[in-house]
C-alpha cells in the first residue's frame, strides 16, 4: 500500500531496539480516511489470497482494534478483540492464551468469550505489527481452543529483521503485511521495502 509506506518514510521514527514508533498514523493518533483505506486494501488483499467466507476479525486490544475495525467494516463482518484484562461481566466461558508485550516487556494474558467466538466462525487475525509475533500466536491458540477455523493473518507493519512471518508458517494460511521494514546501517535506521 503506498500511502502507507508513504507515511512510514515520513512520519516513522525508530527508537532501537526494534521499536518503529508509527503512532501518528496508526496505533495513538488514528487517521480516519487513511484508516478506512487501510481496511479496504486488507480486504482486496486477503480477496486476491483467495480467502472467502470469512465470518470474524478478531484482534488483540489496543492497537488491534482500529485496523481490524475497519477491515471488519470493509468485510461487512462482526469484529472481536481479546481483552488483555478480565472484566467482572465477562462470566461466560473464556478462550484465553499469553503473549509477550514488546512495549510493555511484560507477558499479557488475551481473552475472548465463548459467546462470541464459536466453531462455526471463520477468523481472519489482523493487527497493527507483525514482530515477533508473540501476539499473533496467542490469537491463533485463542481460534484454535475455540474450534473455529482460522482462514488468514493481516498486519499493517512487518518488521522483517524480528522474523515473526516464520513463526507463523506453522498455521499454513496466508500472512499479509500491508508495508515491510527492514533494518539498515548496522540496525540503527531502517527501510521500507
Amino acid at each position: 500500500m503506498k500511502e502507507l509506506r508513504d507515511l512510514i518514510k515520513s512520519k516513522a521514527e525508530y527508537l532501537g531496539d526494534g521499536i518503529l514508533k508509527a503512532d501518528g498514523f496508526i496505533n495513538h493518533q488514528i487517521l480516519p480516511g487513511f484508516s478506512t483505506r487501510m481496511g479496504k486494501a486488507f480486504a482486496e488483499e486477503f480477496r486476491a489470497q483467495g480467502v472467502a467466507g470469512a465470518t470474524k476479525i478478531v484482534t488483540a486490544e489496543v492497537s488491534g482494534i482500529a485496523p481490524a475495525l475497519v477491515t471488519a467494516q470493509a468485510m461487512d463482518i462482526p469484529m472481536v478483540f481479546a481483552r488483555k484484562r478480565r472484566p467482572a461481566f465477562m462470566n461466560d466461558p473464556l478462550f484465553e492464551a499469553s503473549a509477550r508485550s514488546r512495549t510493555k516487556g511484560e507477558d499479557v494474558t488475551l481473552y475472548i468469550s465463548s459467546r462470541y467466538l464459536e466453531p462455526s466462525d471463520r477468523v481472519i487475525i489482523v493487527d497493527d505489527f507483525l514482530a515477533t509475533a508473540s501476539t499473533l500466536e496467542a490469537l491463533c491458540a485463542i481460534v484454535d481452543k475455540s474450534g473455529a477455523k482460522l482462514m488468514a493473518i493481516g498486519c499493517i507493519i512487518e518488521k522483517v529483521f524480528e522474523n515473526g512471518r516464520e513463526r507463523l508458517d506453522r498455521f499454513n494460511v496466508p500472512v499479509i503485511a500491508l508495508a515491510r521494514v527492514d533494518l539498515v546501517d548496522s540496525g540503527r535506521s531502517f527501510t521500507v521495502l
